[in-house]
């Protein structure tokens, strides 16, 4: 008579063990697939070890967003003298900002590619009617350096100062594009249109400023500036272009900017200072190019909403607590960590000097 063998516990457990490894392989391996910084799958080492990098800094970022919930916080108050200008602020985040300047009773001048749009885009989450804020949209081409001298000519002849100066429109993980002044598309729109703006305005902000309040520049970067690289010998990308490497490129080079802008702005005691923001790994059309727009119901779970998204952004502008803390890197309304090169003056100086010649800049920060 045959008998069956029953299988010892040590075989059990092994197989338990077994099919938990496998199926936390396949939930990594899913969990790769929607995340990535495109929908097609990487080719080169190099572009495989940027997509491992991103979700190291994704799920360092989302573990950062939950843990620092309760700081991300941001006090609006009356302000009604004060003028801020933001470029985008249409959709996403920048929506949310907009909306926060309003009902601290400022004038916001958006700079925005559609005015007629984004004017409606804005209405439709305030009553323009009744705010006491005051909403000006203004045609602005951020990736375009003629539509940025032409914005800001625009509104020197207008304002004798400028309070705020948000820099927070951009492009995230897009293919591979030159502007028509031939930069890559994500150094021309989210660095170099900025850097040049900022620089056409600076005489505004610095006779906004004054002992005790100072003007504010805010500019929009990332997280992943922590695994950004200046790529000075082919800025564009041209040879070996990747969108995540692109947009971290373009990141670090704000932080960067600031820094030195910063050192600069302290040297000739201006009443001006500069402050770069992370506003968290938040649910917007950002995404549009990533593996992410497969499962949009993960970002729902995961991801910081818009209005959440513009809280640190916000703070940068006009909390009091920040006054004179200049140069800083803020995420969930605290001291977020910078890339090492940004800790370097002479880094941060070397790519305000690379972006100067560029741009044909021989003064920064006169306005001409």
């Amino acid at each position: 008579m045959a008998t069956t063998k029953t299988p010892s516990n040590s075989y059990k457990l092994l197989t338990s063990t077994m099919w938990l490894w496998l199926i936390l392989l396949a939930v990594a391996v899913y969990g790769f697939l929607i995340s990535k910084t495109t929908k097609e799958m990487p080719k080169t080492w190099f572009e495989w070890k940027t997509e491992f990098r991103y979700q190291y800094l994704g799920i360092v970022g989302l573990w950062h967003d939950g843990h620092y919930a309760a700081r991300d916080r941001v006090a609006l108050y009356s302000q009604p003298d004060r003028v801020a200008v933001i470029t985008g602020g249409n959709r996403g985040i920048g929506l949310r900002i907009v909306e926060k300047l309003l009902a601290c009773d400022m004038t916001v001048i958006m700079g925005v590619r559609d005015p007629v749009t984004a004017e409606k885009a804005v209405g439709n989450i305030v009553d323009l009617s009744q705010t006491k804020g005051k909403l000006i949209c203004e045609k602005l081409d951020v990736g375009d350096l003629k539509s940025v001298r032409a914005f800001a000519q625009r509104l020197k002849e207008k304002h004798s100062k400028i309070d705020i100066l948000l820099n927070n429109a951009g492009i995230m993980f897009a293919p591979f594009k030159l502007s028509s002044d031939g930069f890559e598309s994500h150094f021309a729109i989210n660095f170099l249109g900025h850097f040049l703006l900022t620089h056409l305005l600076l005489p505004q902000l610095r006779a906004a400023g004054r002992e005790g309040r100072n003007a504010r520049i805010v500019n929009v970067s990332s997280c992943v500036n922590l695994i950004g690289r200046i790529n000075y010998k082919d800025i564009n990308g041209v040879k070996n272009y990747y969108p995540g490497t692109a947009y971290s490129q373009s990141k670090l080079a704000q932080i960067l900017f600031t820094r030195h802008l910063q050192a600069m702005l302290d040297a000739e005691k201006a009443h001006v200072q500069a402050n770069v923001v992370h506003p968290g790994i938040v649910d917007t059309d950002l995404f549009e190019h990533s593996a992410t727009t497969s499962a949009p119901f993960l970002k729902k779970i995961f991801f910081k909403t818009p209005e959440r998204g513009s809280r640190t952004v916000v703070f940068a502008a006009i909390d009091p607590s920040i006054e004179g803390e200049g140069g800083t890197y803020l995420s969930n309304c605290g001291k977020g960590p910078m890339h090492g090169d940004a800790k370097k003056p002479e880094k941060c100086e070397k790519l305000f000097q690379f972006a100067s010649e560029l741009l044909k800049i021989k003064q920064y920060g006169t306005g001409v």
